[in-house]
């Protein structure tokens, strides 16, 4: 990064980008935050008006060990960041977490009162309440994920003394009730605007007013996972592992969402779940949300909009997942367009594999229409499948969720199922549905190239069931992917974007690695390499890959950093163990402060089991013991989770 600030004591000031306040009287004192991040009003005071900011590098930490057991218990940044002048000078600022609040508090409503942070709402905006519990308390939750940081032109939300700026959260899922029983998908997703109160001087963010996004226009919110900001500036949701509607009769799962939801176990309608709503803030802190039902139905995850502000990559957290691509008729607007699905040929097998891609148009739709026939439409009215051979040749074997299907289109319904029964059109159609949860997708603009995160490569990736047969490391891998315009699809037609990619390969520097046997603290995977990468986004002005771990293998899940000119990876930040890195969203600039929003999920999640003798066994069996009671201590009887962001980062505008 090359930049250019005056570094008077303002603009220093600024540089420190919100460092962190809330341990040290006296926030507004020069002093006391330059002390606190490594400088001194002294330094800053003679730093020369001429003097300018060239490089900006993170050094990393190592990962926590047993012997600091609260460490592994909480979040730990011991990462800082590097500066770099233009008179030979380096400076280095120590960087810290800060949280807007552990979900479960009372947090403001805006109106004098206050709110439950990730709390659960039905259909009529009326509190869910765990009936497990001798209170009854309301249900909040304990995985807060995507995460959007936005500003407008004219907010009016009262009690703001620097700058309104608003935060969209969202939650995916509830982890257990109190009785200790599972709750996942069983509550429609709550999702929230945050309205902060950003320091003028220091950047530093505040809690001014929470609300809670009425989203009974939409029928709720079905498992919302990853996000990202529009670069029209509003927040694109997702609903991933949408429910399956030819066996919906037998889902437990589902019913039970729909009953808390409506209160009625058979009302809630599958279609309607599985696709993408995208969240508008209004000035005085509420939003209004739509969803988009043109844009595939599948297990959306962190979808891309490039800078042609039509062009949307996007992930498929599935087994027998595809790479989906969506070309909006018109910039700003993801109410209509073209669906497409990658084809793999692949060139290479050894650590993930590489391949060049084509795409095979699916449709053609508007969001109205489509969701016309999700009203209307039950899945025997679309298709018919089977899931054993029925030696009848208008039938064709897929690959679907792991398994084989046996599928037969309904006359007249490619449309539907183009857009319906998003993962079985595409393998019909030819597309590539061999991929393994694939996560977060970013657009790195300037080099024109796409990351996205697969969080393990086994399964379909490995037996070739859905076209795709690689080797690689069940750490997972990220994937660059080349972007070009001047590209036609499968059946010849130009393909109206410019932002296409062709091929695929992993990004060396990203590549997992497996473990033969566990190391002294029980991971599974290397603890000095991602594993499982799962969230990730790119900083245009740092030049710098960020990625945030949901893995299975590492002890505690880390927040990394990946310079794409360097090839430097960097530990950032540490998750308490037993908990997924989520909502990363990196922001260059918002009135002159740089931030890394970072979340985490289900702190104290265990993985352990029992052997024949009753010891433990499992990737948490060596610390469970002793980190169980530090985070339950943390985090509400673990029934909390974090929302908040580093703090530290350099102005970058």
């Amino acid at each position: 990064m090359h930049e250019s600030p005056d570094l008077s004591r303002r603009r220093l000031l600024q540089f420190l980008s919100s460092a962190p306040l809330l341990p040290l009287a006296g926030a507004g004192s020069a002093s006391l935050l330059l002390s606190a991040c490594g400088g001194s009003s002294a330094d800053a005071a003679t730093v020369p008006p001429t003097v300018t900011l060239s490089t900006v590098t993170f050094s990393g930490m190592p990962a926590p060990a047993l012997a600091d057991a609260a460490k592994m218990a909480t979040t730990t940044v011991g990462s800082a960041l590097q500066a770099s002048y233009s008179d030979g000078t380096k400076r280095s600022y120590q960087l810290q977490y800060q949280t807007f609040f552990i979900t479960g508090a009372m947090v403001p409503n805006g109106s004098g009162g206050t709110i439950l942070a990730g709390g659960y709402y039905d259909i009529h905006n009326q509190p869910i309440l765990d009936k497990t519990d001798a209170g009854q308390r309301q249900f909040f939750s304990d995985c807060p994920d995507g995460t959007s940081l936005l500003k407008l032109d004219a907010p009016t939300v009262p009690g703001v003394k620097g700058n309104t700026v608003f935060a969209v959260v969202q939650f995916e899922y509830t982890t257990r009730n109190v009785a200790g029983a599972s709750m996942y998908g069983m509550l429609p997703s709550p999702i929230a605007v945050l309205t902060l109160d950003q320091d003028k001087t220091t950047g530093a963010l505040s809690l001014v007013k929470y609300h809670n996004v009425d989203t009974s226009a939409v029928n709720g919110l079905w498992i919302t996972c990853g996000a990202s900001r529009s670069p029209w500036n509003t927040h694109l949701s997702s609903e991933e592992y949408e429910p399956d509607a030819t066996t919906i009769a037998s889902n437990s799962q589902f019913a039970a969402f729909s009953l808390n939801l409506f209160g009625d176990a058979a009302k809630a309608n599958p279609y309607h779940y599985g696709h993408l709503p995208e969240v508008t803030v209004n000035p005085d802190g509420t939003a209004s949300i739509k969803k988009h039902y043109c844009m595939g139905r599948l297990s959306h995850e962190l979808v891309q909009v490039m800078p042609d502000e039509r062009t949307a990559l996007m992930g498929d957290d599935a087994t027998n997942g595809g790479l989906f691509m969506f070309v909006a008729d018109r910039a700003r607007d993801l109410s209509s367009g073209t669906l497409y699905v990658a084809k793999w040929a692949q060139k290479t097998a050894d650590n993930g594999g590489s391949a060049d891609l084509t795409w095979i148009k699916l449709g053609s739709a508007t969001s109205a229409e489509i969701k016309a026939l999700a009203d209307t439409l039950k899945a025997a009215d679309i298709l018919a499948v089977k899931t054993t051979d029925p030696a009848d040749a208008s039938y064709t074997q897929i690959p679907f969720s792991g398994k084989k299907n046996w599928v037969k289109l309904q006359p007249g319904m490619d449309k539907a199922a183009a857009f319906l029964e998003t993962h079985r059109y595409a393998a019909l159609k030819g597309g590539s549905m061999g991929f393994t949860k694939m996560e977060g997708t970013t657009v790195n603009a300037k080099d024109k190239i796409a990351y996205s995160a697969m969080s393990y490569i086994n399964g379909a990736m490995k037996d070739g069931s859905g076209g795709v047969k690689v080797t690689g490391p069940s750490a997972g891998i990220v994937y660059g992917l080349n972007l070009k315009g001047g590209q036609k699809d499968t059946g010849g037609a130009a393909i109206d974007s410019e932002w296409v990619p062709v091929d695929m390969a992993a990004v060396p520097a990203l590549v997992g690695e497996d473990l033969a046997t566990p190391d002294a603290l029980g991971n599974l995977a290397n603890p000095d390499k991602v594993a499982n990468p799962d969230n990730i986004k790119f900083s245009e002005k740092l030049r710098t890959l960020f990625i945030g771990e949901d893995s299975g293998l590492h002890v505690n899940n880390f927040l990394w950093a990946y310079n794409v000119d360097t090839k430097a990876l960097t530990r950032l930040l540490s998750t308490p163990a037993g908990a997924e890195s989520t909502g990363l969203h990196a922001v260059d600039d918002i009135n002159g402060f740089a931030y890394i929003m970072s979340n985490f999920q289900h702190p104290g999640d265990w993985e352990v089991g029992k052997d024949a003798a009753g010891n433990l066994t499992g990737l948490h069996a060596k610390v469970m013991a002793t980190l169980d009671p530090l985070v339950r201590a943390n985090y509400r009887d673990r029934f909390g989770a974090a929302v908040g962001y580093l703090t530290g980062l350099p102005v970058l505008s």
